[in-house]
């Protein structure tokens, strides 16, 4: 049976609704939660970014909930203090913390001042920085020179066991990369037959019997054009495939770029109906691909109703 989450998006919500929305989430029937880890938002009209770190000790000691991020260490965040914030609350809180670590998005990397390095060299430096977490969480003394430099660390405060690094990836071909050193694949909605391949190449790669994540996009309101018209208004700078949205710096690149993205184009990127069954559906759908977890986010900033629809609608039936 897949585990349904809900997923809560820092860069449209502030933390204090946000913590409450993950409270609520857990009473309406999610059995876990992931957040984003943003510096800064995706638009405009977004208008948030809270530190997620922060946000996840008030989150874990609120609810009863797993909970994770997506977490771009090597350039923002330094390895070991990646290491030391998830080790923390692994800590406190055994078995119930995991991250997923990406190369990361110029949009959020570019505050550093430093150079934005090219996909490769992203993809080198990430895997650096698992090994060097997976040290520190293994009570190592780190030392460290290369795509990031490492003097001497020691984590002297460890949780029983440490937290799953599962990998972020989008494509086939870096699914089948991560394969052989992550605990598991978290990858976002796509067409079946892409998403398909992302699975089976994460599995080829050496992922098999690793868990499998999926982050659903969903758009509902009580109506069709509300639905479509929160996702458009919300969305619509998130419609871009890679390298495009890896590569932008600041909000004002991203609705530039989206200017011209009309209301209907957010039916690639994000389920959008008013009708509960049809998104049970297509989330159906998705589970028999093999995902052991689905993180739901309903794209508009109001998230009560949606969490009280689908919490009677949606979760039972899945």
């Amino acid at each position: 049976m897949v585990a349904i989450g809900f997923h809560a998006s820092h860069e449209q919500i502030s933390p204090s609704r946000l913590l409450a929305a993950v409270g609520q989430a857990e009473k309406a029937g999610f059995t876990r939660a992931m957040c984003s880890d943003h510096f800064t938002p995706w638009s405009e009209r977004q208008g948030e970014s809270g530190f997620a770190w922060s946000w996840l000790g008030a989150a874990l000691q609120a609810t009863e909930l797993p909970f994770g991020l997506v977490n771009a260490p090597g350039q923002r965040y330094h390895p070991a203090i990646v290491a030391q914030a998830a080790a923390t609350l692994a800590e406190m809180f055994p078995k119930r913390f995991w991250v997923a670590v990406g190369s990361g998005e110029f949009a959020n990397e570019h505050i550093t001042g430093d150079p934005w390095p090219n996909k490769a060299q992203r993809n080198a430096r990430l895997k650096e920085c698992v090994d060097i977490m997976r040290a520190l969480f293994a009570g190592e003394v780190v030392d460290h020179d290369g795509l990031v430099r490492v003097d001497r660390a020691r984590l002297w405060t460890l949780p029983e066991s440490p937290p799953p690094l599962i990998a972020a990836a989008v494509s086939a071909e870096t699914a089948g990369w991560v394969g052989g050193w992550a605990d598991g694949l978290i990858t976002i909605a796509q067409p079946t037959d892409v998403l398909r391949k992302v699975v089976e190449a994460f599995r080829e790669g050496g992922g098999e019997d690793k868990r499998l994540a999926l982050q659903v996009h969903v758009s509902w309101a009580p109506s069709e054009d509300e639905a479509l018209q929160i996702a458009h208004e919300q969305w619509r700078t998130n419609v871009f495939s890679p390298p495009l949205a890896w590569d932008l710096a600041t909000v004002e690149e991203f609705d530039e770029a989206a200017r011209h993205v009309r209301p209907e184009d957010m039916r690639d990127a994000v389920l959008i109906s008013s009708e509960p069954g049809r998104h049970v559906d297509w989330l159906a759908g998705l589970a028999e691909l093999g995902f052991d977890e689905i993180y739901l986010h309903h794209v508009g900033q109001e998230q009560r109703e949606f969490i009280e629809v689908f919490g009677e609608q949606v979760l039972p039936k899945l």
